[in-house]
């Protein structure tokens, strides 16, 4: 009769000792550590090649390529992108498209995303000169590439923004 008391003690200290497990392993850190975010420095990107609008009103886009070189990291929500025209320090910010949905990607080491951005040549256009394209950095402060921008003037402008959107994150192949 003394041996059901006793199993059931032993099996109800387990259960406690279990209970009590807070996730962290001997260095007291989480045993499920958050990816962190890709970091500019450690992607290799290529902006293009584009399919640039001929003429006012024709439709361009613009294909900015990345690939992870170092460990695996996260993209999640949009690009932030934004333009410039030579010697003028206005941004134009780049809008998500329309209906576009973020999702969280995962990239390990040599995987690859891209996003595209989307202009309409117009009449009455800004003309970019710089492409700017944020990622966030460790130190918390936002790291940024800057390239040419070559594929023509960018509808819009005087305070109405540029006519420009850009779509979220996608993996290579997807």
């Amino acid at each position: 009769m003394r041996a059901v008391p006793i199993a059931v003690t032993a099996l109800s200290a387990l259960l406690l000792l279990t209970a009590c497990d807070d996730g962290k392993g001997e260095d007291g850190k989480s045993a499920q550590r958050q990816k962190a975010a890709c970091a500019i420095d450690e992607v290799s990107m290529e902006v293009g090649p584009a399919s640039v609008a001929p003429a006012a009103g024709d439709t361009g886009d613009v294909p900015v390529s990345f690939t992870n070189q170092s460990a695996e990291c996260t993209l999640d929500g949009f690009p932030e992108v934004f333009l410039t025209r030579a010697g003028d320090s206005e941004r134009y910010e780049v809008p998500p498209a329309e209906g576009a949905k973020a999702q969280k990607l995962t990239l390990a080491k040599g995987e690859s995303a891209s996003f595209t951005l989307t202009y309409v040549r117009g009449e009455r256009a800004v003309d970019v000169k710089r492409l700017h394209v944020v990622f966030p950095s460790e130190g918390g402060d936002p790291s940024t590439r800057e390239y040419r921008w070559s594929y023509g003037p960018i509808a819009g402008g005087d305070g109405d923004g540029l006519e420009v959107s850009v779509s979220a994150y996608q993996k290579a192949g997807d």
